[in-house]
């Protein structure tokens, strides 16, 4: 596990960041907020991109900022992924590659990300001949992430990788992001304005707005409390849980929440593998006696737990699920 301590602030009228934040890292840190929030402003600071900003950053004791000092962005060895790939055009895939591995820490005390590792991760050999204008924008930014491996990074920070891809690119290149912590043992901070992509990469998530932090902590906490649902969703309010793969049949895979089961559209995961899934407060219904001759196939006993405000209409219901929480959005009339 990797620390990261960041207590700064930089102006730039009429924005303002300040921020402080004590992290313990481990697998995917999701920096989350709306637009214009300071996520990427944020994440250059930590790179030593932002000469401008006071206050102290340090990752695992190690002081990268503070009053007098300044360690720099190519020294801190972070491996930097941007909206857009970056690549040089001119160049294959694999010379791209090789480029960041000369650049890359060299040295006993540095443990080196090897070429062949990367481009196993990424599924990147039927790319290596290929110059950059040729490929997708999801192959771009599988090179541009394994580039940032090869200069065998303490921390990687990723700017939004996904945002600027169609729905089939993003399912694509998502199972290569979720498997870099463990595959290569570098946290990551991850930022993203997406919901979802925090529910299926993220342990943990720091909700920035208007340059604070709002909130910090596991995934699941943040996005069922309600104080926080016009920053975490708003009418897409739910609940984030972690279930594990029993099994796969006939295109449906069956989770184990607690105790219970969930059936839900094949995924591409193993058999006993965790797996968070997001679960819209809009797509609840509750019942007080256990339904039957349904369509509905998913039927969970669970507990309410406390019947917080909504709109004008609504009302949300905090429910309990073996121990996890899920949230139901019906009318008042139905509460009733």
């Amino acid at each position: 596990m990797s620390t990261l301590s960041l207590h700064v602030a930089l102006e730039r009228p009429p924005f303002e960041l300040r921020v402080g934040l004590d992290l313990d890292l481990t697998g995917i840190t999701a920096v989350f907020g709306p637009s214009g929030s300071g996520k990427t402003t944020l994440l250059r600071v930590i790179a030593g991109l932002e000469r401008e900003a006071r206050g102290t950053v340090a990752f695992d004791g190690e002081t990268w900022a503070a009053a007098g000092a300044h360690v720099p962005a190519h020294r801190r060895r972070i491996g930097y992924v941007f909206q857009d790939g970056r690549l040089f055009s001119h160049l294959t895939v694999e010379e791209n590659l090789r480029f960041a591995l000369r650049r890359g820490a060299r040295g006993s005390e540095h443990p080196r990300i090897e070429l062949a590792a990367a481009v196993e991760a990424l599924d990147l050999r039927p790319l290596l001949a290929r110059r950059a204008p040729s490929l997708s924008g999801g192959e771009q930014q599988r090179v541009a992430i394994a580039r940032a491996l090869l200069t065998s990074p303490r921390l990687m920070l990723m700017d939004e990788p996904l945002s600027s891809l169609d729905v089939a690119r993003k399912k694509e290149i998502v199972p290569h992001i979720e498997r870099l912590p463990e595959v290569f043992g570098v946290p990551v901070l991850y930022v993203t304005h997406n919901v979802d992509e925090v529910a299926r990469l993220a342990n943990d998530v720091v909700l920035l707005a208007a340059g604070r932090v709002v909130a910090q902590g596991g995934v699941e906490d943040i996005f069922e409390r309600a104080d926080l649902g016009s920053l975490t969703g708003g009418l897409e309010a739910g609940a984030v849980l972690r279930t594990r793969v029993l099994a796969h049949d006939q295109g449906v895979a069956t989770l184990a929440l607690g105790a219970q089961q969930l059936r839900v559209p094949m995924l591409k995961a193993q058999v006993g593998a965790m797996r968070p899934i997001r679960i819209h407060a809009r797509d609840v219904a509750v019942a007080t006696v256990r339904p039957e001759k349904l369509s509905i196939r998913n039927v969970l006993v669970a507990r309410i737990l406390a019947v917080e405000p909504g709109s004008n209409m609504n009302v949300e219901l905090l429910l309990d699920v073996d121990g996890t929480h899920l949230r139901a959005r019906i009318t008042r009339d139905a509460l009733e």
